[in-house]
């Protein structure tokens, strides 16, 4: 049994690849969506336990995608977390803004990523 699903929303396939591994050893399936708008469309067609959401990606930011997201009734109780190379204090006020549970900069702590993953998963599952 699947310990979640969650919408990684990233367009560097290094990255991508290192969220999915662990949290796919860790029990939780996984998908990927390259860019805002298609993490906008997946949100709407997978219904995700999460999402993780890069910032800044091509076709459609992570911010517009955000807002996208918890602003239809549909998707706007999935929790999100950015996961980006934003660290300004003003970067993070602009994410929880856009509507984020959670911030996380790069380079992460994978174990870090995974704790928040569970905490987050545990409150909605």
């Amino acid at each position: 049994m699947s310990a979640g699903r969650i919408l990684i929303v990233e367009d560097n396939m290094d990255t991508y690849e290192l969220v999915r591994f662990i949290l796919e050893k860790n029990g939780y399936e996984t998908f990927l969506a390259m860019n805002g708008r298609d993490g906008v469309n997946a949100a709407n067609k997978q219904n995700p336990d999460l999402i993780i959401m890069d910032l800044s990606m091509p076709e459609m930011d992570g911010w517009t995608a955000t807002r996208l997201i918890k602003g239809n009734a549909a998707t706007s109780a999935i929790p999100l977390i950015a996961l980006t190379a934003h660290a300004l204090p003003s970067d993070r006020k602009r994410a929880f803004d856009a509507g984020c549970d959670e911030y996380i900069t790069k380079p992460m702590d994978l174990l870090d990523l995974l704790e928040t993953v569970n905490t987050w998963t545990k409150q909605t599952g």
